[in-house]
């Protein structure tokens, strides 16, 4: 049960991942349509993305041809889904995750000198 709860608890800090989790939470969606919706993301990097989810036990796969559906599984996080129903629907957490994803867009940020370099 640690274990399981540990890659829950791993899965969703991601920010991307909770949205990926919110997309797909009332439905089923392929993988395109997906990282469609994050044109800020690769295609490969949703896919991990969904690798984590899947490993985690947040999302089920279903596979049809070549293509790949998900869909979250709410009974896998016991008490967090609410807590991310919650957040789903709060103003406040949009703020925060738009925050955060353009955060991880920038990449790392330079850090600040506060000695200047002498002069010659």
């Amino acid at each position: 049960m640690e274990a399981a709860s540990h890659a829950v608890l791993h899965a969703i800090a991601s920010p991307r991942r909770r949205e990926i989790l919110r997309l797909v939470w009332g439905r089923e969606l392929p993988a395109g349509a997906i990282a469609e919706a994050m044109p800020d993301v690769t295609f490969g990097a949703v896919s991990l993305h969904l690798k984590t989810l899947a490993a985690a036990g947040l999302v089920q796969t279903r596979a049809l041809h070549r293509h790949r559906f998900y869909r979250a599984k709410p009974e896998t996080l016991g008490p967090v889904r609410q807590v991310l129903e919650a957040m789903w629907d709060d103003a406040l957490w949009k703020l925060k995750l738009e925050a955060e994803l353009e955060q991880t867009r920038r990449g790392p940020q330079p850090q600040n000198r506060s000695r200047k370099r002498k002069q010659r």
